[in-house]
Formats: structure tokens, C-alpha cells, sequence
């Protein structure tokens, strides 16, 4: 609440001083992006944008600060919104309330550019995204609180049956015991749910977490908590394509440029690429188990490699990107399935695992 009360603050002293209010907001824009080997993740800079109070903005200037409001009254009273919730609740502010939830969703992301100065995410402003985390199961006791009796609660992933965890909306308040090695991060549900029901985890000693394409804000910040908590570091088990690179590692790894003012709090530094690679396709026999890289693969490979500021400043990367092009294909991780079902159990991650110097940074 000390953020939103300083802003507060400044704004009354400024009416009292008879000038325009105003607030000092970072600036989100791609041009106040830059990727840092040394900390890991894609930084939004030091450029700043003033929200002063003018006819022009005075609607966009006092939905600010309603929304503002409503966070405040949400920390205090230990409550939250979702984002659709959000725009509603601006219905009965009158003029100043949002037309379209774009409207909202962008001011809420200027509110957490603001905070994400003083160490805030969104779910620390009390508003939760609509979608959930992923699955996870293996070796993990997630420690969580009943939201309503306050009692202890204490779900261990390794006893859920054929089934598994679901990463809730906010993790903030969650911690976590386990003896694992490792993270397995898994792009697609059908995998996760092959190696829990054969229950890889236990062999190789690790938690398994779905991402199910490109994670949800909720999966990437488990992962990162996790990994920071318990000293564990991240193996990510993707599809061999443009878009498991840049798209889906990429972003649980760096963030990405369009919300570079949370990668801070949702990126995983520690991530590593365990595959598939292209290496893999030739070294695993899969070559007739591929498909041809379409155009729309091919433009985003290139812009990876032009534009991504991770990948250029990577050589490993550089070289893996260069090598799917020159072989113009690409492998899921059910390409595997050519040598049988649990040929990715009892041949192809235990192999893989037994090298992790080979994996791509």
C-alpha cells in the first residue's frame, strides 16, 4: 500500500501547490528493452512517461487512480480481482469508467510497470490473471494456507494418484520441501501425462511441471520460486521448432520484450534447453519422423536470430537456429514415439540427462 499511497500523496500536494498532478510511469515500449547476460532476463530501462492531469487525459488520469484504489482496498482487505472482474468493477465509477477491458488491461499494466520499480508484480496488487497454472507431480511438498480457516495444508505431489497438482493463479504464499534434483519443465500435457503415469519422476528423482504451450504467468512464476527457494535448477523439454525456441523457452527463460517490466519476477535465469534440438533429430534417429518448417517457422527463426536480443547474443543458439534452417524441419517431442511409447522414458531422457552439458543455454 506504500506505493499507491505515496502516488496519492504526491497528487494532493501538487493540487494543494495549484499545479497539474502528474505520475511518473515506465515507459513499456520495446525501444526501453535491453537483455542482460549477467542478470538473466530482458530489463525495461530507465525511461520515463508523465501521466499529467489535462483535458485530454483526464479520464485515462483518474482511471489510474481508481484502479489504484482498488488494489489498495483489495491488499487491505485481503481480497483480489481477476482482470476481467477489474473492468467491471469500473462500471459504477461514471465517466471515468472503462469502455473496453484493453482499456483497463493497459492501465493495470502501467500500475505494474510503476510497482514493478519498488519490487511489486500484479499479484502482489492483488489482481490475479484469468488463467491458471499448469500441472505438476513427483517429488514435492507444496505448503500452502486454507484461505478461509487459515489451517496448514500440505499437498504432496507424489500422492495425487493419476493425477496431479494445479499451480493456482497466485503462488506467492506458497513454499515448498523437496529432496528432487531437478525441474522438468514439459511443453505439452499428453508428455506430462505419460512420464507421471509411468512415474519418471521417481526414478529421476524430480517435479515435473506442465507448461502446456507458452506458460501463464502463474506456471513461469511457480518455476521461479521453486527453482529460487529450493537451489533447483530447470531442464525444459520442448518441440523442436521456432516456436518452442522463441516462444516458449524464450520466454520462461529472458520474459519477453512486451512485459519487460516483470520478467524480473517471472523469468527462471537458471533454465536450461534440454531438447529436442535439431542435434537430436540425426542423433535419434528421427530424421523420417519430422515435418517441412513453413514459412511462418522460417520468418520467426530469422527474426529470432535478427531481432531477439537473447538468441544474438547467444553462440549456442545462434548455431542451433542455424542448423534447423539448414534442415529445413522441425520434431515434436511426440516424434519420439517412433521408436514406442516410452522410448522418451527408458532411452531418450535418460541419455539426455546423463550429458547436460550438452544442453543449450
Amino acid at each position: 500500500m506504500a506505493v499507491i499511497d505515496a502516488v496519492a500523496e504526491a497528487v494532493r500536494a501538487s493540487i494543494g501547490r495549484g499545479e497539474l498532478p502528474s505520475i511518473e510511469l515506465p515507459v513499456r515500449g520495446l525501444e526501453n528493452v535491453s537483455y542482460d547476460a549477467a542478470e538473466g532476463y530482458l530489463e525495461l530501462g530507465d525511461a520515463i512517461k508523465l501521466r499529467t492531469l489535462t483535458v485530454n487525459t483526464v479520464r485515462s488520469f483518474a482511471q489510474t487512480l481508481r484502479l489504484m484504489a482498488a488494489s489498495r482496498e483489495m491488499v487491505q482487505h485481503d481480497d483480489f480481482a481477476t482482470k476481467r472482474e477489474a473492468y467491471y468493477i469500473s462500471k459504477n465509477w461514471g465517466d471515468c469508467r472503462f469502455d473496453e477491458q484493453a482499456e483497463s488491461d493497459a492501465i493495470m499494466d502501467d500500475i505494474e510497470a510503476l510497482a514493478s520499480l519498488h519490487g511489486l508484480s500484479r499479484e502482489q496488487l492483488r489482481f490475479y490473471p484469468e488463467s491458471h497454472g499448469g500441472s505438476v507431480a513427483g517429488q514435492l511438498v507444496v505448503l500452502d494456507t486454507d484461505p478461509v480457516s487459515g489451517t496448514h495444508l500440505e499437498i504432496d505431489c507424489a500422492n495425487l494418484g493419476s493425477g496431479a497438482y494445479s499451480i493456482p493463479r497466485s503462488v506467492e504464499r506458497l513454499q515448498f520441501r523437496t529432496n528432487a534434483a531437478f525441474v522438468l519443465a514439459i511443453e505439452t500435457g499428453g508428455m506430462f501425462q505419460r512420464l507421471n503415469n509411468h512415474r519418471f519422476w521417481k526414478n529421476a528423482n524430480c517435479i515435473l511441471v506442465e507448461m502446456g504451450g507458452v506458460p501463464t504467468r502463474a506456471t513461469r512464476r511457480f518455476i521461479r520460486r521453486l527453482s529460487d527457494n529450493c537451489n533447483l535448477p530447470v531442464y525444459c523439454f520442448v518441440d523442436c521448432d521456432p516456436y518452442g525456441f522463441a516462444n516458449i523457452y524464450r520466454t520462461l527463460k529472458v520474459g519477453s520484450g512486451n512485459a519487460a517490466h516483470i520478467n524480473r519476477f517471472f523469468c527462471v535465469p537458471r533454465a536450461q534447453y534440454l531438447g529436442v534440438t535439431p542435434k537430436d533429430i540425426t542423433e535419434f534417429g528421427l530424421e523420417d519422423a519430422t515435418h517441412p518448417l513453413s514459412k511462418t517457422d522460417i520468418k520467426r527463426a530469422q527474426d529470432a536470430l535478427k531481432n531477439d536480443p537473447f538468441f544474438a547474443s547467444t553462440p549456442a543458439w545462434i548455431a542451433a537456429i542455424e542448423q534447423l534452417l539448414n534442415m529445413g524441419v522441425r520434431a515434436e517431442q511426440q516424434a519420439l514415439a517412433k521408436w514406442g511409447l516410452n522410448y522418451v522414458i527408458d532411452e531418450y531422457l535418460p541419455r539426455k540427462l546423463a550429458h547436460k552439458e550438452s544442453f543449450l543455454p
